[in-house]
């Protein structure tokens, strides 16, 4: 049982990379998970590493894009992923989350929002979406802290249960 438990942890490590802009909160958390737990990780952020709370730390390993806009950090990490995981606490999608779902769908790329709210087991959820989608470079996003001030316990607890577990 252990021996298997080591086998699948390796393989997800080896096979996942985790991508996010870097925002805080549902980007913020699946970045700390990452480096936490050894899994590498991507993605792009804005002009000057912008995020809310000041400049993004450098040990956050993401790229620039050209512009300060939040939007074109987006588009560039659906389209570099192989599906996109929106995290939110209610059903309703608004703003930045709502504009990944959007750039998702225009790029025609999977997606998978897990909700708090609705999702009975998120867990579960996003290994049977990384699965059926044969997910090697997955793309994290959800609100910012300051809008849903619980978001990053919610996306960080969700990655380790469906990660790690």
């Amino acid at each position: 049982m252990v021996r298997a438990l080591v086998v699948r942890m390796l393989m997800l490590h080896n096979n996942l990379i985790i991508i996010s802009g870097g925002q805080t909160g549902a980007d913020r958390a699946a970045l700390d998970f990452a480096i936490e737990y050894g899994f590498l990780h991507a993605g792009w952020c804005p002009k000057s590493r912008l995020a809310e709370d000041g400049p993004l730390e450098e040990i956050y390993k993401l790229n620039e894009t050209p512009s300060k806009r939040y939007e074109q950090r987006t588009e560039w990490n659906v389209k570099d992923s192989d599906g996109t995981v929106i995290f939110n606490l209610t059903k309703i999608l608004t703003g930045g989350t709502l504009f990944t779902k959007l750039c998702a769908e225009r790029k025609n790329k999977p997606y998978l929002v897990l909700s708090k709210e609705t999702c009975q087991e998120p867990a579960q959820d996003l290994l049977a979406f990384i699965k059926e989608h044969k997910i090697q470079k997955i793309n994290i996003a959800g609100p910012r802290g300051s809008k849903e001030p619980t978001i990053y316990d919610f996306v960080y607890n969700v990655l380790k249960m469906s990660l790690l577990s």
